[in-house]
């Protein structure tokens, strides 16, 4: 996966874990669960609007409030390809990571507007608006995080890494 592209869903500033995934559904932790309540309480169709790939445009501090790994689980259990936002909150970040969800830190993400396709090339850093035509720099992401996102997260890496030492 060098290249993710889709067609965008905007969301504003503050995204806290309790919008992307409400508290009323964490009785289960089951991927597929979540995936259908997703961004609810901010948009109650939006489970049902949500493609596989489509990719979500936020202000800053996405994924601010409790640590719950629910949160990006959910997110890329209902087909969410990437996240795109000023800054996210450091642990959101991390889980992100951790789950294999890709997120990226651009600075102007609030130009790009919903409906609107963009191209994520993790490769080259840059994120094109194919819409509008115009190329943005991505914050770099360090390269072991990079790993974890090719490898679909944390469990999957370790699980490979153990591979390599057993030969």
């Amino acid at each position: 996966m060098s290249k993710i592209t889709g067609k965008v869903w905007n969301f504003g500033a503050n995204i806290d874990t309790d919008v992307i995934i409400a508290a009323r559904y964490l009785n289960s932790s089951d991927p597929e669960h979540l995936a259908k309540y997703v961004m609810e309480d901010v948009d109650p169709d939006f489970p049902k609007k949500l493609q596989k790939g489509d990719i979500i445009v936020a202000g800053e501090n996405f994924g601010c409030g409790s640590s719950r790994e629910h949160a990006p689980i959910a997110l890329k259990a209902a087909g969410v390809a990437a996240v795109v936002a000023p800054s996210f909150a450091r642990i959101f970040y991390r889980n992100a990571f951790n789950m294999g969800l890709p997120i990226f830190e651009l600075p102007e993400s609030l130009e790009i507007k919903e409906g609107e396709e963009i191209s994520i090339d993790l490769a080259e850093g840059i994120i094109t608006n194919n819409t509008k035509n115009k190329t943005y720099k991505f914050i770099p992401i360090p390269e072991f995080m990079q790993e974890l996102i090719q490898t679909g997260g944390l469990i999957n890496y370790a699980k490979a890494e153990m591979k390599k030492e057993s030969k």
